[in-house]
């Protein structure tokens, strides 16, 4: 056996056995060894560097979508921020406007046309609005309603977080305070904000808008509540308070706050701009009462005259197809109501009535390419509290691995709770929002991804949103014509939960 002396910078001699060195060199089953051992390290490293790539892409991809949709929450240099919706910006174009001059252009020859039908068939210019007082009945009931539920909301949840928040670092057992209080919150969640709204809808029988209003305030509460619990919860369970001083609570006021301004994820605080235009209220509000009316005239003018009469034709195929188209035009105009009455000039009449400066209720949906693209900004109020509490916080308790899941997930519960507001609020089930929105929303979200860019793919989007307004409008309007002609005879859970239309067309 060889061996050989070195000697290193301090002069301390090293024996290096070369004899052992040679017989590996010389050893054909320890080369087979080697060969292996550098295999598997080899596959090891591929592993673990996918492993990193992976997370690394996930961390920027939650950097990137809290950069694009979290709202600004600081003020730069002093100032506060104030972002603007597309639509005012659009406005301020004198091609855009002359579009929003056309539509009230409509608007007026919808009340002269209906003038002349009425001056024509009973001899009087006089304007009725019997299904819009109709639609707004009960409004008392409403009132009261709204305030049992907005002061439980104020109070109860902030109370409770106050409770808990309290007494938490000093709770010997943690746990068990916080499964208590988070089972005692749930029921009186249930009770109140749950059952109660539906009792009253039920119970008093509330005619479809007040219905509407009622339910759409259920669902706020229950989300402006959850946001504030859990934006809350986890602040206090990481910083724990220091010998002598108190555990952060947030203030009431910044609750109560909350509860009015226009968003659904809870903060501190919010930029804010210096001043209300009160001016810019009056017009906000002049441009509701609008939409209110154009919505009215639609209605009487296009769908209430074509269900009436066929209402009490036999069904079939033709008549079907007919009405569909029928119904394109008066949906998609009613959609687009929608959109401008609620999301535009309610969210910003109460921004500014708020000083909320964070004006970014939506986004330029109108040039979607992809279905994706639309879901994302169409509605970004409600599109931000499905994404941190549902996509993200479901990705957080999968680690990771389901990120087709978490989005089905979050399309399922959309498409419940849409088509549970509409359900109380016509008082009948009739799955067919569900149906669009859980099966063809969701193919057409994973089919028309955002790799699409091509201006086809804008037609088909508008194309698909045409065709799904008529579907819709036209089969709730025959429902609705249907429980009227043929009420139910029983309260039976197949009865409930069949369409009266199915059965009830063909009779005169």
């Amino acid at each position: 056996m060889a061996t050989a002396q070195t000697t290193n910078a301090n002069g301390v001699r090293h024996r290096c056995v070369l004899g052992h060195k040679m017989d590996d060199l010389t050893n054909p089953v320890g080369i087979e060894s080697k060969t292996d051992d550098a295999a598997q390290w080899h596959k090891h490293v591929q592993r673990v560097k996918v492993k990193i790539l992976q997370q690394v892409q996930d961390q920027l991809s939650d950097i990137l979508d809290t950069t694009l949709t979290e709202p600004v929450h600081a003020s730069v240099n002093g100032k506060t921020s104030n972002i603007s919706s597309p639509s005012s910006e659009l406005f301020e174009i004198s091609h855009i406007r002359t579009i929003y001059h056309m539509f009230v252009a409509v608007l007026i020859i919808f009340c002269v046309s209906t003038l002349a039908v009425d001056y024509i068939d009973q001899g009087r210019l006089v304007l009725e609005f019997d299904l819009l007082f109709y639609a707004f009945g009960k409004l008392g009931t409403v009132t009261w309603v709204w305030a049992l539920m907005f002061v439980y909301t104020l109070l109860v949840p902030y109370y409770t977080l106050l409770f808990w928040g309290s007494f938490y670092h000093r709770c010997p057992s943690k746990l068990g305070l916080s499964v208590c209080t988070a089972l005692v919150l749930a029921a009186l969640q249930a009770s109140v904000l749950g059952l109660l709204p539906i009792y009253a809808v039920v119970q008093h029988q509330l005619p479809p808008a007040s219905r509407f209003i009622v339910i759409l305030e259920q669902i706020r509460f229950l989300m402006k509540s959850y946001s504030f619990m859990r934006e809350s919860a986890p602040e206090i369970l990481k910083n724990t308070p220091k010998q002598g001083e108190k555990v952060h609570i947030p203030t009431f006021s910044t609750y109560l706050y909350f509860l009015f301004c226009p968003t659904l994820i809870y903060r501190e605080s919010y930029p804010r701009n210096t001043h209300i235009r009160w001016k810019y209220v009056g017009v906000t509000v002049t441009m509701i009462l609008g939409c209110l009316f154009y919505g009215y005239f639609i209605l009487v003018r296009l769908c209430v005259p074509v269900f009436t009469s066929e209402s009490h034709q036999p069904f079939s195929k033709r008549a079907m197809v007919l009405a569909v188209f029928h119904s394109i035009l008066p949906g998609i105009m009613l959609l687009l109501l929608c959109f401008f009455a609620f999301l535009h000039c309610w969210l910003n009449l109460f921004a500014e009535l708020l000083q909320f400066a964070d004006r970014m209720f939506y986004k330029d949906w109108w040039n979607s390419t992809s279905f994706a693209n639309y879901y994302r900004t169409w509605n970004v109020v409600v599109h931000d509290w499905l994404y941190y509490y549902g996509y993200r916080d479901f990705l957080w308790l999968s680690r990771r691995k389901f990120r087709t899941g978490a989005m089905l997930s979050v399309f399922i519960v959309s498409a419940v709770v849409h088509e549970y507001a509409l359900a109380m609020g016509f008082g009948f089930f009739y799955p067919v929002m569900f149906f669009l929105f859980a099966i063809f929303g969701v193919v057409f979200n994973f089919t028309m991804n955002d790799k699409r860019q091509s201006p086809v793919c804008n037609i088909i989007m508008w194309l698909s949103l045409f065709v799904g307004q008529g579907v819709q409008v036209c089969l709730y309007c025959q429902e609705w014509y249907a429980q009227i002609r043929c009420p139910r005879t029983g309260n039976s859970i197949w009865e409930l939960v069949t369409p009266r239309s199915w059965s009830c067309s063909h009779q005169k």
